[in-house]
């Protein structure tokens, strides 16, 4: 139920221009489209299906789905403001206005980071830096606590330097003393990315009691539902001889997992993939985890 809004109170009113037939609402529909990621062995799971010789044939997408808001969860220290920041470094390599609400850090430090991306991804700084424009959230409490300054903000942000890339790292800062209202919060900031044509990256924190490998995040399952595509990152530390020759590692290694969990927008791959931080610092998605397992017999 909307806030202030009672049942008591209603109306009966018809709400026709929310009323489409299937072909008229298919006119208004954005092509699907790849928005490349900035992350190596990312970009090719995602697919769209095109008739070839009268035969559907998948296609890669070459990226992200466009307009997509993407929820990308894990636990501490599993990639995601990682895949985040590359996401933004490789956007605006190309031109892109980037919007990078940072919630969990100032943006002076946001800034480092992201320098430190460009410099591993060999993207020269000084062509970016005026396409990444920071909301520092995270030294203001106004824009952390009240919603609707913070979408006024990014109102003028997207009016001012015409972004349609957006990265919030991370949305759980955003209600973190009140989980009760993840789902609303969620919520209006999907439907905002919306409104304004976002491609959205949003990191969410995993609590200590979750399943490494599910999409849920701290709010719940009912955060992942409302978005269009959910990526979970997660690792593993070898600390038994039988996990460490399950894998073919050491004991001691980690193991970085990565599955795609959804994507209402287009196909995608649904394998359990390896990952892998670089020593320079990038996130890659590497071969699914059962072709590895298989090769190292």
């Amino acid at each position: 139920m909307a806030e202030g809004y009672s049942y008591s109170e209603r109306q009966p009113q018809v709400m026709k221009d929310y009323v489409y037939v299937l072909g008229e609402a298919v006119k208004r529909a954005p092509e699907i489209r790849g928005v490349p990621s900035g992350v190596k062995g990312l970009d090719d799971l995602f697919f769209k299906v095109e008739m070839e010789d009268g035969k559907p044939v998948r296609k890669p997408l070459g990226g992200i789905p466009e307009y997509a808001v993407v929820n990308l969860t894990g636990m501490p220290d599993t990639g995601k403001s990682l895949m985040a920041e590359q996401f933004a470094v490789k956007q605006a390599s190309m031109g892109q206005k980037v919007c990078f609400i940072t919630v969990e850090s100032p943006a002076t430090f946001v800034a480092a980071g992201l320098r430190e991306r460009a410099t591993a991804m060999r993207i020269d700084f000084d062509e970016i830096e005026d396409n990444i424009i920071l909301i520092d959230a995270a030294s203001n409490s106004r824009l952390r606590d009240d919603i609707p300054t913070m979408l006024d903000t990014l109102a003028y942000v997207y009016r001012t330097y015409h972004c349609h890339r957006t990265v919030i790292d991370s949305i759980t800062g955003l209600y973190e003393a009140k989980e009760m209202l993840a789902r609303s919060i969620v919520r209006a900031f999907f439907n905002f990315m919306k409104k304004w044509y976002q491609t959205a990256i949003f990191v969410s924190q995993k609590r200590s009691g979750h399943d490494e490998l599910s999409a849920e995040a701290a709010g719940g399952y009912a955060v992942g539902h409302i978005v269009d595509c959910t990526m979970v990152l997660s690792k593993e530390i070898l600390l038994s001889a039988s996990r460490a020759r399950e894998f073919k590692k050491e004991l001691g290694d980690i193991v970085r997992l990565f599955r795609i969990d959804g994507c209402r927008l287009c196909g995608h791959d649904t394998r359990l993939h390896l990952m892998e931080i670089t020593e320079l610092g990038l996130v890659e998605v590497k071969e699914p985890l059962v072709e590895y397992l298989k090769r190292k017999r």
